[in-house]
C-alpha cells in the first residue's frame, strides 16, 4: 500500500466517528435518535450469543423492569401450581379449607407462600412427590429473590445521566455573525462537575460516484465548563472556518446534516463518569431565533431558579441568515 493512500485510510477513518465507510456512504437513516440510541441493526447472530438478560433488566425502564419481575412472578408461581396439581389431588393436606374453589388457586397461592417462605400453615405437602416440589420451589424462591434483591441493587447504584436537551437547535445571531446553538440541563438532583460536549456535523459532500458521507466536529464556543448547576447553551459560530458557512436550510436538508451530540461528565456522588447522546436533523433546526431566558426574577437572598420547562423556548429575532 501506497504511503499517502495509507494516510488518506488512517485520516477517513477518523472522520467516520466508529460507524464504518460502508455505513457512512451508504445509510440514509438518522444515525443517533434524539434519546442516544443508535439506529443499528445487527443480524447473523445466534439467539444465545445475543441475549443479555442481565443487561437487558439494568438498562430498561423502570415499569417496565417491575412489569418483568411481577411477570416472572406469576407465572413461576403458576408453574409450580401446575405440578402441584399433576402430583395428585391429595398432594396437598387441608387444601379444601383453604376458603377457595378452585383446585389451580389453591395450588396456585400454596406455591405463593412456599416460593416467599411466608407458610401460614393451612395447607401442607402430602406425600414424597410434593414434599420434593417444595424443596424445588423453596431453593427456586430463595435464588430468585437474591437475584431480584442484586437488580434492584445494581440499578440504584449504577450512575446515569439524564441530560435534558432543547427539542430544538437554532441559528441565532451571534456577535457580529450567526451561530448553530442548542440548549442542555441536568434533571438530577446530583451535580455533574467538569461536563464536556462534542458535536459532529455529518454531511452527504462530493458529486456524483465522488459523494460520500463526511463527519466534522463543530468548533465550540466552550467545549466543557468546570459545573453544570444550572442550564448551557452550546455555540458552534459559523465563521469562514466552519463547515456550515455556506449552507442554508435547503442545504442541510439536501446534504442529509445530522448533527451529532456527545456528552460526558463526572457524577459528583459517584464520582463517576456519565454519558448521554442526542443528536438534530435539518428538520429540527429553526432559523433566525434566539433562546427565551429559563431564569425566574429573584429578590436578595433568594437563590437562583432556572425554570426547566422553558428549555426549549425560543423567539424569533431581528437579525437574518437566509434559511
Amino acid at each position: 500500500m501506497k504511503e499517502g493512500s495509507h494516510s488518506r485510510l488512517t485520516r477517513n477513518e477518523r472522520r467516520d466517528l466508529g460507524f464504518g465507510s460502508i455505513a457512512a456512504r451508504e445509510s440514509r437513516q438518522r444515525f443517533l435518535n434524539p434519546d442516544g440510541s443508535f439506529n443499528v441493526r445487527r443480524k447473523g447472530l445466534r439467539f444465545r450469543t445475543t441475549l443479555s438478560l442481565y443487561h437487558s433488566l439494568l438498562t430498561m425502564s423502570w415499569p417496565r423492569f417491575f412489569a418483568v419481575l411481577a411477570g416472572t412472578y406469576l407465572v413461576v408461581n403458576a408453574l409450580f401450581g401446575w405440578i402441584y396439581l399433576a402430583c395428585g389431588p391429595g398432594a396437598l393436606a387441608g387444601s379444601e379449607e383453604s376458603g377457595l374453589g378452585s383446585p389451580f388457586l389453591r395450588a396456585f397461592f400454596f406455591s405463593v407462600q412456599t416460593f416467599s417462605t411466608i407458610g401460614y400453615g393451612h395447607v401442607a405437602p402430602h406425600g414424597l412427590a410434593a414434599n420434593l416440589i417444595v424443596t424445588l420451589e423453596s431453593v427456586t424462591g430463595l435464588l430468585g429473590f437474591t437475584i431480584m434483591t442484586g437488580m434492584l441493587f445494581a440499578r440504584v447504584a449504577r450512575p446515569t445521566a439524564k441530560i435534558l436537551f432543547s427539542d430544538h437547535a437554532i441559528i441565532a445571531p451571534y456577535e457580529n455573525g450567526f451561530a448553530f446553538e442548542f440548549r442542555i440541563a441536568n434533571a438530577r438532583s446530583s451535580q455533574i462537575v467538569e461536563p464536556r460536549v462534542k458535536v459532529f456535523l455529518s454531511l452527504f459532500e462530493g458529486e456524483g460516484e465522488a459523494r460520500a458521507r463526511n463527519f466534522h466536529r463543530l468548533k465550540l464556543e466552550l467545549d466543557d465548563i468546570s459545573f453544570f448547576p444550572l442550564t448551557w447553551t452550546i455555540v458552534h459560530p459559523i465563521d469562514e472556518s466552519s463547515p456550515m458557512k455556506d449552507l442554508d436550510a435547503e442545504g442541510l436538508r439536501r446534504n442529509d446534516a445530522e448533527f451529532l451530540i456527545l456528552f460526558a461528565g463526572t457524577d459528583d456522588t459517584f464520582s463517576q463518569t456519565v454519558h448521554s447522546r442526542s443528536s438534530y436533523k435539518s428538520g429540527e433546526i429553526v432559523w433566525n431565533a434566539k433562546f427565551r431566558s429559563v431564569y425566574e426574577p429573584t429578590t436578595e437572598g433568594e437563590p437562583v431558579t432556572v425554570d426547566v420547562g422553558r428549555l426549549d423556548e425560543i423567539e424569533a429575532t431581528g437579525a437574518t441568515r437566509a434559511p
